[in-house]
């Protein structure tokens, strides 16, 4: 009986664990997507001029914007509430994106200004 019971508790805990992680405000993507720089930069963690997208965020030479919260999915396009940081800065700033996906790769739209966009960004290899 006791066997069992560990049983029945490694499940719950397990299932636990799976709704958590479901749960997390990351991007449904795999992979990394960026410019040449961008690519380079997700290997080695060096470049200078890059835009890298991850499920966790979006990184720029400048720039970190961190994923917050998805608000939106339709396909492979999404809305997100993101935090982001400028480089050597202590402040950051809350802003959502618009991330869409194209034949090139993902562009992303800032809706705090509509003049910044980034991308197209393809699949890194």
């Amino acid at each position: 009986m006791t066997h069992m019971r560990g049983h029945l508790l490694l499940t719950i805990v397990s299932l636990a664990a799976l709704s958590t992680a479901a749960n997390a405000d990351t991007l449904p993507i795999k992979g990394s997507y960026g410019n040449k720089d961008g690519c380079a930069y997700a290997k080695s963690g060096e470049s200078t001029n890059f835009f890298l997208l991850t499920s966790e965020g979006i990184t720029t030479a400048a720039s970190y914007c961190e994923i917050k919260k998805v608000l939106k999915t339709e396909g492979k396009d999404f809305t997100a509430t993101v935090t982001c940081q400028a480089e050597s800065e202590e402040s950051s700033n809350d802003d959502t994106v618009k991330i869409t996906s194209g034949p090139k790769g993902y562009t992303i739209g800032f809706v705090a200004d509509a003049a910044i966009k980034w991308g197209p960004l393809p699949l890194c290899k």
